[in-house]
């Protein structure tokens, strides 16, 4: 095992990099051992309860051990990478200083403020991997060489002549590490069919279709240290399949159970003629002030629940069931509703309500590039007041949307569809949408939630308003 001088080798630990979160998963690894890196480089990209955020390293040196794979959920506070701060030795010397070195020191960065909050994690919250054995063994080392050599992509020679406890864990790539730890399967037991031993995910799909028909296996190491095998999945994998909630998507439905069962919903709708707003968008599409912006009705839909808050502020509120008391807010926190290959996030546009429409239109834009990309920050998506979830991008009329924790109202929006519509005394075909707003009956009356939407409609429908109302 590569060991490591206590004065020159730095341990980065996973940070908590929202607030309060206990562990994150590792997406992506942006250097490897024997790699030169500096202060403030990235080297990795993780994924929490709340976003995918890229983790950057807080002193120089050079990268001596990668501790966890891509695809491992570690716990805030656990070492991750350590890096030599000297610089000296080359990766392939560290390997031949003693093998009985004095356990590894865990001294904090110094010179240096944190770089995310949470960085720099109590010694007495660290938990660190259990040791194989007081002393590294020429097996052992070649146990770790197989590996770390699996981290940085490269292949091994199955270690066939090793005792079958001392034998590196199978090859496989963290996707298919995943797969089978979804199937409830045991690599050990997996036969490998790709190159130099690698396990593929033929290989973990053949092992679960073989179980019930293959006899069970004696254990290859004595009873007291094997560990028993993981229960196999008792589903046809050819007609399920089953996906951990975990990250993004398990603190959403955490989130959503929460409100439901916490706020009492009430949903009021409005349908509304949209054509002059439409028109308007594509006016303002031909604007000087609004070339290279986004505008689209979801950019007026906002800005009219923006003007309508301004005119009802009672909504913007939330509830402090510790001190039973309502919190007015005097800022509007915008969130949006975005859909995202983790899940559903809603980042906010913070003070939305001292925007112009230009940088509404700005910050609009950049909300929703960023969670498509996945680089939505935790802070993005804290301290919303108000949030817009527009349903109307996936040809739904409207819904009702249950309430983001801590905010008093959502408004839905739903599929602008050309209608049959009476205008000025005869059906004509006009722009018509569908309006839900959902608010938290212990804050807010009928009274107020239905002048809210219908402020927003009112504006919607004639949007001239936004200049004399706004």
């Amino acid at each position: 095992m590569t060991t490591m001088t206590e004065a020159s080798v730095r341990e980065f630990k996973m940070p908590d990099v929202g607030e309060g979160l206990t562990e994150a998963e590792i997406l992506k690894w942006y250097v490897q051992p024997g790699d030169t890196v500096t202060d403030g480089q990235v080297v990795c990209e993780v994924e929490t309860a709340k976003a995918a955020v890229e983790l950057p390293i807080p002193y120089d040196g050079v990268v001596r051990e990668l501790r966890f794979a891509e695809g491992t959920t570690v716990d805030v506070g656990t070492a991750i990478i350590a890096v030599d701060v000297a610089g000296g030795a080359p990766a392939e010397a560290a390997a031949e200083e003693p093998a009985a070195a004095a356990p590894e020191a865990e001294p904090k960065p110094e010179g240096r403020q944190p770089v995310l909050v949470g960085y720099g994690v109590a010694a007495s919250s660290t938990k660190r991997r259990p040791r194989k054995g007081p002393e590294p063994t020429a097996a052992e080392a070649a146990v770790q060489a197989a590996v770390q050599g699996e981290l940085n992509g490269h292949t091994h020679e199955p270690a066939a002549a090793l005792a079958p406890q001392e034998r590196p864990r199978p090859l496989a790539k963290p996707p298919v590490r995943k797969l089978a730890k979804d199937l409830g399967v045991d690599l050990a037991t997996v036969t490998p069919s790709g190159p130099d031993g690698v396990i593929t995910r033929e290989d973990v799909h053949a092992a679960v279709a073989a179980v019930p028909t293959e006899a069970p296996q004696p254990a290859a190491v004595p009873a007291a240290s094997a560990a028993p095998a993981a229960p196999v999945a008792a589903y046809d994998t050819a007609r399920e399949t089953r996906v951990p909630v975990k990250g993004v998507r398990k603190a959403t439905a955490a989130a959503m159970v929460g409100s439901a069962f916490t706020a009492p919903h009430v949903t009021e709708f409005v349908t509304v003629d949209v054509t002059r707003t439409m028109k308007l968008v594509e006016e303002l599409k031909q604007d000087k002030e609004m070339q290279g912006l986004r505008v689209n009705p979801l950019l007026l839909i906002a800005k009219a629940l923006l003007v309508a808050i301004k005119r009802n502020p009672d909504i913007n509120a939330s509830w402090d069931e510790a001190n039973q008391e309502i919190v007015l807010k005097h800022y509007v926190n915008l969130g949006i509703a975005a859909a995202t290959p983790r899940g559903l996030i809603v980042p906010n546009i913070k003070d939305a309500h001292a925007k112009t429409l230009p940088q509404l239109a700005g910050s609009l834009g950049e909300l929703v590039t960023t969670a498509r990309d996945g680089k939505t920050s935790p802070a993005a998506m804290q301290g919303g007041t108000v949030t817009i979830t527009n349903v109307g991008v996936f040809g739904i009329d409207t819904g009702t949307p249950i309430l983001n924790p801590g905010e008093a109202a959502i408004l839905a929006v739903g599929a602008i569809r050309l209608q049959p519509w009476v205008h000025k005394g005869k059906v004509k075909p006009r722009q018509v949408t569908t309006l839900a707003l959902s608010f938290d009956h212990r804050l807010v009356d009928g009274e107020l939630g239905s002048k809210v939407l219908a402020d927003v409609a009112a504006i919607l429908e004639q949007p001239k308003r936004l200049i004399t109302w706004g």
